[in-house]
């Protein structure tokens, strides 16, 4: 009997070590793979509902027009597409989304705890999909291309992933594939809110249009996305790591 398969979109932010920023997020957004056409169709859907595409392009499954969904691309006049996007999102039982916090890198001790910044990278990454890899399912992972080291941070990854569930005949985690987000709507859902939850956590207040969609993250999910949730949340976990604490509950 084959397993269920899930699939697992993965996205980070603030996640160099000298980019002067506070915290470091990551995070991923996934559905059943059998669900996933249906959930691209909604997302491109909110685009041609808000005037985002042109309109002079053939819309095809094989060759769409696209406006990438981002957190940097919120703006005043774009809010009803973004509000109709994360309602989307909460009211679809099928999406999902854990995010992890590492909530001052700037305060790490590598050595402390035998470290790079690039090893600690890997373990927030694998911390962040531990909760929602299960041995019951199989998973397709994808992550966003970002830049020239994406392919040895995909194939770290995998190897990262495979010998803590000791998955050497590849059941668990059938693949771990880079991927370009304009090309994946789910990608660009995972995009939205892990900016959002950096937004929150780096403090920041300045774009009334931005501020607008924290509030109806937070008010939909009951969450202030700047503490912790229950592990067994499944729809929007949230995990902030503190260097004092367990590196994972």
């Amino acid at each position: 009997m084959m397993k269920p398969t899930i699939n697992i979109y993965c996205d980070e932010s603030c996640h160099l070590q000298n980019d002067k920023e506070p915290v470091m997020v990551i995070g991923a957004v996934y559905c059943p793979i059998e669900k996933k056409e249906e959930i691209f169709d909604r997302l491109y859907s909110f685009k041609v509902k808000h005037n985002l595409i042109p309109k002079n392009k053939k819309n095809d499954k094989d060759n769409r027009p696209y406006y990438e969904l981002k957190w940097n691309k919120v703006s005043k006049s774009k809010i009803e597409y973004y509000k109709d996007v994360i309602n989307y999102f909460f009211d679809d039982d099928d999406l999902q989304f854990r995010v992890l916090v590492v909530s001052n890198k700037t305060d790490i001790d590598y050595e402390k705890f035998n470290h790079t910044h690039d090893t600690f990278y890997y373990k927030m990454y694998f911390g962040m999909l531990k909760a929602i890899l299960n041995p019951e399912n199989s998973h397709h992972i994808y992550i966003d291309i970002k830049d020239t080291k994406s392919k040895e941070k995909v194939h770290k990854l995998e190897q990262v992933l495979r010998n803590d569930k000791y998955d050497y005949s590849k059941e668990i985690i059938k693949k771990v594939q880079q991927v370009r987000s304009h090309e994946v709507e789910i990608l660009q859902l995972a995009d939205l809110l892990v900016g959002a939850t950096a937004y929150v956590n780096r403090g920041l207040a300045n774009s009334k249009a931005k501020n607008e969609l924290i509030n109806l993250i937070k008010h939909r999910s009951k969450y202030s996305l700047t503490k912790s949730t229950l592990l067994k949340e499944r729809k929007f976990n949230v995990f902030i790591w503190e260097p004092q604490k367990p590196y994972f509950v």
